[in-house]
């Protein structure tokens, strides 16, 4: 699909999430619970955040995608991550895992790893360092925190590497968002770097790429537009606000409110040819 195509596609995606309202159920982290709630509806989509053992099993009956982060992650999480997520595989939605951390801590690591094993995860999107944390390879991985101190381009062909072997989209996001499926890679080139002082940004993005793929079946090009599209509100709420507290408002705005024009203006989501 060419550039203009895909920004087309976005705005299509964009169309259908605000026909269907489709129901985003989360399982996320106490820091994030309220602005990606907001997200969700500055979409078009709806939220709920649902934790309890009790509720998995009904809530997997009608929700349209469930987006799971471990973010502030306790073992009983955990196990409610896994039944949500066996519930969801049953009835075929997208799940869409966001590793926060994963590679700082052991809890961390080992939870997304279960996960993964236990879960048809459909999307994984994190940083560099949480997505090659996953990885069997062995490698060392370079993390502060929840901060990655690996670079996209480092772990370009791992990641493809891993989505081939997983049969999986991975989305690595930074300065330059990388997102393959293994046989097929997508570039996305907005972004803004205030995305980097407001808490729960890249937590957002894992929200905005749930939306997408609760409506689009096909989740590579789902999960690249959706990046597109948040990245491309950062640009508008970065020129609209002041600092960082107005910026996060002003992203909501943007997410609700931009225009096609801008978006078959400015948004740079590129399909890229990648090694046989």
């Amino acid at each position: 699909m060419s550039d203009h195509g895909l920004s087309g596609k976005t705005i299509e995606i964009l169309h259908e999430i605000r026909r269907r309202k489709p129901l985003v159920h989360h399982i996320t982290n106490f820091v994030v619970m309220n602005s990606t709630a907001n997200t969700t509806l500055a979409v078009g989509a709806s939220p709920i955040m649902a934790h309890a053992h009790e509720e998995m099993e009904a809530m997997a009956a009608f929700a349209d995608a469930l987006n799971l982060n471990i973010g502030t992650l306790t073992p009983y999480w955990v196990d409610s991550m896994i039944v949500a997520g066996k519930a969801a595989g049953k009835r075929g939605i997208p799940i869409i895992l966001d590793p926060v951390g994963s590679g700082a801590t052991p809890l961390r690591t080992e939870a997304a790893r279960r996960i993964l094993e236990e879960v048809p995860v459909t999307v994984v999107r994190g940083n560099a360092s949480e997505v090659m944390s996953l990885s069997t390879a062995g490698k060392e991985v370079k993390i502060r925190g929840v901060d990655s101190l690996e670079t996209v381009d480092a772990v370009r062909s791992s990641a493809h590497a891993m989505a081939k072997e997983l049969r999986k989209v991975i989305a690595v996001t930074g300065e330059i968002d990388f997102i393959t499926n293994g046989e097929e890679a997508i570039e996305v080139h907005n972004g803004d770097p205030m995305f980097g002082l407001v808490t729960g940004t890249g937590c957002a993005a894992t929200t905005v790429v749930s939306c997408f793929c609760a409506v689009e079946p096909d989740h590579l090009v789902a999960t690249a537009c959706a990046l597109g599209y948040y990245g491309l509100a950062g640009e508008e709420a970065a020129r609209a606000s002041n600092g960082p507290g107005s910026f996060q408002t002003a992203l909501y705005d943007a997410l609700h409110g931009m225009s096609e024009e801008t978006m078959m203006e400015r948004l740079r989501i590129r399909q890229i040819a990648t090694k046989p």
